[in-house]
């Protein structure tokens, strides 16, 4: 079973969305046959490289809502993280452009460290608050990963490389009409969008074992409850 995850570095849901389908997986009976890859989704590919202000006020100006109000949005986006053990510190955290972050991404999936830094990309930007922008901040993110820093420098020193597979991703997206992270295509059949919850996940990977068919076109299996980030807002479903 293989599990497409659109995504970006810097969408809270898809941060929460991670977590639960990982432990969806973890209680699978067939866990290990479950192969996930990430595919690349800029939130805001205008995001500027050196923002200048902090991510309250930057929400705010964004949809148009008062520096409190965003402050309150983001403080139930952090219990929400909560839930799932994840911590997530709003109040220096300020927008990042992830163009490059997943430039490196794809470089990362050629030597085997995808998953480990699709996580720490995660973890900089929402709970070390690092400015996924910046290539030092990258590189030494992939170094503690375990990549070389000499090949990290020169993926993010030109900006053509790997430029293409992000693109190839972003163009797949659109296909799929994806139009909010995160979304979630298992086996090129089933589609789920948003941070579902944790039996939506399960139930999801019992059904498409029960139905394993990779050419038949996508079918929703997302319920009304979950949360997903598209470019105009991060909605938090009401309970």
């Amino acid at each position: 079973m293989k599990i497409e995850v659109w995504s970006d570095f810097v969408c809270p849901f898809c941060y929460i969305g991670k977590r639960r389908l990982e432990e969806a997986i973890n209680q699978f009976e067939h866990k290990d046959q479950v192969e996930v890859e990430f595919k690349a989704f800029e939130l805001d590919p205008n995001s500027p490289i050196e923002p200048t202000m902090k991510i309250h006020e930057a929400l705010a100006k964004k949809y148009g809502m008062s520096v409190d109000e965003a402050k309150r949005a983001n403080e139930n986006m952090a219990k929400q993280a909560a839930s799932v053990g994840l911590q997530f510190r709003f109040d220096d955290m300020m927008p990042s452009n992830t163009f490059d972050a997943h430039r490196l991404a794809k470089y990362a999936k050629t030597v085997g460290k995808e998953k480990e830094l699709t996580e720490k990309l995660l973890y900089a930007y929402f709970t070390e608050n690092k400015q996924l922008s910046k290539k030092d901040v990258l590189i030494e993110i992939a170094e503690s990963v375990g990549i070389e820093r000499a090949e990290a420098m020169k993926v993010l020193d030109d900006n053509t490389l790997y430029a293409n597979d992000v693109r190839i991703d972003e163009t797949m997206a659109q296909q799929y009409k994806i139009t909010g992270v995160p979304f979630f295509v298992v086996n090129n059949k089933y589609g789920i969008s948003g941070a579902q919850p944790l039996e939506t996940f399960k139930n999801a990977l019992e059904k498409v074992w029960e139905e394993e068919n990779a050419n038949s076109p996508l079918q929703n299996l997302s319920s009304d409850d979950a949360g997903v980030c598209t470019d105009d807002s991060c909605e938090i479903p009401e309970k």
